[in-house]
């Protein structure tokens, strides 16, 4: 009867480490794809806002207006700087991935190239729900913005003559 040949455990180990990084990149893509999604918004009111300015003339309301779009202008950088650290941050976990099985073929001598590509990933998708925190908070207080505006106008306070 043959013997079985023995098999070498190490080659799936390998690649269940190159598939952990798989974990960080789902969530990497799922914040990305609301980033977008965040990014597509805002420009949608930043180019409203432009388009009612076109038509306002100067004055109080005006100067709201531009004030708005100022808001939109710095949430926009916001959520577009948070696409550009996701995007890099998945570049950093596929890299990781890949410097796991080059390690490995190299006889483990790089084993500081993955561990630091996954530390940059992770740091990468810290800062860019920051940046994404920040601009929920400039969303929100623009909200309270047009919120008090819209009161304002429908309950005028009484002036004194």
């Amino acid at each position: 009867m043959p013997v079985p040949a023995a098999i070498d455990a190490s080659h799936y180990a390998v690649v269940s480490a190159m598939i952990t990084p798989a974990f960080f990149l789902t969530a990497a893509s799922s914040l990305l794809i609301s980033s977008n999604n965040r990014l597509a918004r805002v420009v949608d009111r930043m180019r409203a806002d432009i388009a009612v300015l076109s038509d306002t003339p100067p004055g109080p309301q005006r100067s709201a207006q531009e004030g708005r779009i100022v808001i939109h202008r710095r949430r926009s950088y916001l959520v577009l700087a948070s696409v550009r650290m996701l995007y890099a941050s998945i570049s950093a976990f596929v890299g990781t991935s890949i410097g796991i099985a080059v390690d490995a073929l190299f006889g483990y001598r790089l084993d500081l190239l993955p561990t630091a590509l996954a530390v940059i990933g992770v740091l990468l998708m810290f800062a860019a729900s920051l940046c994404l925190g920040r601009e929920a908070k400039l969303g929100l207080r623009m909200l309270d913005m047009e919120l008090d505006e819209q009161l304002a106008r429908d309950h005028p306070l009484p002036r004194n003559h």
